[in-house]
């Protein structure tokens, strides 16, 4: 899969694309993502890219040639369809349902916003899926538009050294919370761990860990049982 981020701070990608797990996809050629700054399709010795929102008001606002003009230039850099993004308050919310559906396309053009975000037409004339990462104001889209990557490539096959991992992570198969989980030593500070861990049985284990799913679901996100 391929992920082309549009930022005026491409640099902010530098340390998150070097590490973990991303690092080792990216090395492998499961996935290849590359950024782009505004500020290269800009016009003008400073490179302007934003100007003040017409009908007053505070900030500065991103204005539609260089935005237009980077994202056309972009998606014409690969012959595979896409899916233009852009990361925003107002759009629909990352869960584990979006994040699937967005895990079935074979690329993704991720646009990150900043000062008070984008002129409307660069929404209206783009037509990009509009994706929040929750009810909460960030600095800009760049942020957001990690978490987004970081949630996909976890289902892009081979990514993940164990391919069951993302089959069992709180909302993905069942959509409860995920159990409870321990490893060594069996007991630290008068804390222990469940014996039926260390039974060895296997069905036992499975119908303990579903009825902790159901009581941790009940007890933090009794929404997700509605669902």
């Amino acid at each position: 899969m391929r992920f082309d981020i549009l930022t005026l701070f491409p640099e902010l990608f530098d340390s998150y694309l070097g590490q973990s797990i991303l690092k080792l996809a990216i090395q492998r050629g499961l996935v290849d993502v590359q950024t782009h700054n505004f500020r290269d399709f800009a016009e003008g010795r400073h490179k302007k890219v934003d100007d003040k929102p017409f009908g007053g008001g505070p900030g500065m606002l991103l204005m539609c040639p260089p935005i237009f003009d980077c994202v056309e230039s972009v998606v014409a850099l690969d012959d595979r369809p896409s899916k233009l993004i852009m990361m925003s308050p107002q759009g629909r919310t990352l869960d584990q349902r979006l994040v699937e559906e967005l895990a079935e396309e074979e690329r993704l053009i991720i646009l990150c916003g900043r000062y008070e975000g984008f002129d409307d037409r660069i929404r209206e004339g783009l037509q990009p899926l509009e994706v929040s990462a929750g009810d909460f104001i960030c600095n800009g889209g760049e942020v957001p538009a990690m978490m987004l990557i970081d949630t996909v490539i976890r289902l892009i096959p081979e990514v993940l050294g164990d391919e069951t991992s993302a089959r069992y992570d709180s909302f993905s198969e069942s959509g409860l919370l995920e159990h409870p989980q321990y490893t060594r030593p069996r007991e630290f500070r008068g804390m222990a761990v469940p014996e039926i861990l260390l039974s060895g049985n296997h069905e036992a284990i499975a119908a303990w860990r579903h009825e902790q799913s159901l009581e941790r679901t009940e007890q933090r996100r009794a929404d997700l049982l509605d669902k």
